[in-house]
């Protein structure tokens, strides 16, 4: 099977949707399938990897983004799309590149939206007056426009069931369970990160407006009113990073930047007390569930999916929810230090990690484009 993927908004320091693209595409090659990512970037380039054929095109850098592009032209997408011939579509990007699914659909590819962000949440975040009946619109029409609208939680999915989308399905990203490991916890290294604190938090993500990264540094105040001798280890880049530099002035904050080495971010995950997760709209968090890998337990928004996979409400939870508040996050994460006096709270969460293989990713998307490869073979006997 031919398969391509167009992903805005990836980068040399992108996150979710870098590493999305990267297990998929090593995935479908591995089981003899042909795959090809088009991407943003400075200009025209192919080159060949493990994860498949990478092309860039040329592209525009967003303002206040932080380094993040679009692609220019989608004319030049579909150039390339009609010498690339796919057998399947995929697309990450329900805004820019919306368009270029009902055009793969008068030629008869099955074309499939990844709909990473949740709008109705975005809509929230930045406006103060409820825009439902424009999020409602565009979700009808982007649902309208591919063969199917892949979420990734309960909570992805949420404005879309709301609108009755009959082509809506659900597939979880994944974790690599062979990098992420409760095993890579480091004292040595900890002892370092530490400075002469007791206990070690870790937020991993961008630092951009709509994920509140600010959250981290108000609970950290919190806690240090209380007594509690922490110190906030950040790891990621973003348009927030000098605005967050400022704040956290004379408290114990230390920035690691954007980390492309992966084994040394599951080091660093694995050997922190607490990894918080305060963005209040994550449809997923590739960095919460990596941190369970690690064995390391999340404290997340209580407005997000995050806690759809911490076990909230079992008698063994993996990390805790709270209000979006730097006092409700100082509680959760005095809750989960509490319960990191038991020592089989690591191997807890690497488990419940278990539970996503992207293996199981893998196998589902490629049962929903073994069923439309079946039904372009059906169009074209006809």
């Amino acid at each position: 099977m031919k398969i391509v993927h167009i992903a805005n908004f990836y980068g040399p320091k992108s996150g979710g949707i870098k590493t999305t693209l990267h297990q998929l595409g090593t995935g479908y090659v591995a089981r003899g399938h042909s795959f090809t990512y088009i991407v943003p970037g400075t200009g025209f380039y192919c080159e060949e990897s493990t994860s498949g054929t990478r092309i860039t095109l040329p592209s525009i850098e967003i303002p206040f983004s932080g380094g993040y592009r679009i692609i220019r032209n989608n004319r030049d997408v579909k150039k390339l799309l009609i010498t690339l011939k796919p057998d399947v579509l995929e697309i990450s990007d329900r805004f820019t590149l919306s368009k270029i699914g009902a055009w793969a659909g008068q030629r008869n590819i099955a074309a499939v939206v990844f709909s990473h962000e949740t709008l109705s949440g975005l809509a929230k975040n930045y406006f103060p007056f409820s825009l439902k009946r424009i999020v409602d619109w565009h979700n009808r029409r982007l649902s309208s426009r591919f063969k199917h609208v892949i979420t990734t939680t309960e909570f992805a999915s949420k404005e879309f069931e709301e609108i009755k989308t009959t082509n809506l399905v659900r597939v979880p990203l994944g974790v690599d369970l062979d990098k992420f490991s409760p095993y890579l916890r480091n004292e040595d290294f900890r002892k370092d990160l530490l400075q002469g604190a007791d206990v070690l938090l870790v937020h991993c993500g961008r630092m951009s407006r709509e994920k509140h990264p600010a959250r981290s540094i108000e609970a950290l105040k919190v806690l240090l009113e209380r007594g509690i001798n922490a110190r906030l280890i950040y790891v990621g880049i973003g348009p927030m990073y000098v605005d967050l530099r400022e704040r956290s002035k004379g408290l114990p904050v230390t920035f690691l930047g954007y980390i492309a080495d992966r084994e040394r971010l599951a080091e660093i995950l694995a050997t922190a007390d607490v990894s918080l997760a305060p963005g209040p709209i994550e449809t997923f968090c590739l960095a919460a569930l990596e941190s369970l890998a690690a064995g390391t337990p999340v404290v997340a928004s209580n407005t997000s999916a995050v806690g759809e996979f911490l076990l909230i409400n079992s008698s063994e939870p993996v990390g805790a929810i709270a209000g979006n508040s730097g006092h409700e996050f100082a509680n959760a994460i005095e809750r989960v230090l509490e319960m990191r006096k038991d020592p089989k709270l690591p191997q807890r969460c690497f488990h419940q990690a278990e539970n996503f293989p992207w293996s199981a990713t893998l196998s589902l998307m490629l049962k929903l484009h073994g069923e439309s490869a079946e039904s372009k073979r059906r169009l074209r006997a006809a």
